[in-house]
């Protein structure tokens, strides 16, 4: 089931008005699994969205069918107001894609690297365009430093060099912040935020809740279907979802009996507490009251999103499943 959230034209980030990304239906099969199975989105100019969604969702095939390197198989739409079915080639030299994996020479200098990739995109005046990549993403002074000894933060600023060195109009970026340092990643998204600020749009996925969090609207992808999309405090509305938090000695062991509980739809560990979430708010406070015990403490709390992705979660259909 999908939940979806009516848009506020006058929404958070006082956006240019007009769908960068506009789709409906866009479909993708690799045999008989519809990998991608009919999601409709639209991201406007200037916007950061967040595409969520457990490893195996769909969310990297669909990067690849709105930058023009795979086709789909049902659907239509416009992406930078090109056909995403007939208009690929021209897509592809006015978007930037930054992979999962890191994919430049490491035997080449960062220079030699974005030297490389302008010239693959025919940007004029290379080296100047290269010197003005290298200031942007503050690598003027490793320059000189061989791709393969760079540290994880480093690789990942060479990469968005690399994606802005031809100018796009639209980022499309696959998990790229996975593996590196909490301060790498809040420069990453220093960067985001300063370049979405000057016009430049933004598909980020992630699987942290914490960037999620940063961008302007999000959607989530399970299984290939499109199940909450909106900002963050209209995903967490829309979900409908209550939730408690129960903390004290030997908490740990009330886990699998409040699993066993009707009406409970999860309960997840979060550091030395748990989170009981359900959607009846009557039947959450029965089982709070229930369960209260010397030194255990019951506080109904906000849901976060991660409860709340949980939940969509635990509810999507797996089309992978054998049988």
């Amino acid at each position: 089931m999908s939940t979806r959230i009516e848009e506020d034209p006058a929404s958070p980030a006082s956006m240019e008005a007009g769908g960068v990304i506009a789709v409906r239906g866009i479909t993708k099969r690799f045999g008989s699994r519809r990998v991608v199975d009919a999601v409709d989105l639209e991201v406007r100019r200037g916007e950061i969205f967040g595409f969520l969604g457990p490893n195996g969702s769909g969310k990297t095939t669909f990067l690849r069918m709105l930058c023009g390197l795979l086709t789909p198989d049902a659907g239509e739409g416009t992406c930078l107001g090109l056909d995403v079915r007939t208009e690929q080639a021209a897509i592809k030299r006015r978007v930037g894609y930054m992979t999962q994996r890191f994919s430049f020479y490491e035997d080449l200098t960062i220079s030699e690297n974005l030297d490389f990739i302008a010239r693959i995109y025919g940007v004029p005046d290379r080296q100047a365009a290269v010197d003005a990549s290298l200031v942007e993403l503050g690598l003027a002074d490793r320059r000189s430093q061989l791709a393969g000894q760079l540290s994880g933060g480093w690789k990942q600023r060479l990469a968005l060099a690399a994606c802005l060195i031809h100018r796009p109009e639209l980022l499309l970026l696959d998990e790229p912040t996975a593996g590196v340092d909490p301060k790498a990643r809040r420069d990453f998204w220093e960067a985001i935020h300063r370049l979405a600020g000057g016009g430049m749009t933004f598909l980020i996925t992630t699987h942290y809740m914490d960037e999620a969090e940063r961008c302007h609207r999000l959607a989530y992808i399970a299984y290939g279907r499109l199940l909450a999309q909106g900002t963050v405090s209209e995903v967490v509305a829309a979900a409908g979802l209550t939730t408690w938090e129960v903390a004290g000695p030997g908490v740990a062991a009330l886990a699998d009996p409040l699993r066993a509980v009707p009406g409970i739809a999860q309960v997840v560990a979060f550091g030395t507490a748990l989170h009981v979430s359900g959607h009846d708010p009557a039947t959450l406070e029965a089982v709070a009251r229930s369960y209260e015990g010397p030194g255990m403490v019951w506080r109904r709390i906000e849901p976060g999103l991660e409860d709340v992705f949980i939940s969509l979660m635990e509810r999507a259909e797996d089309n992978f499943r054998i049988g």
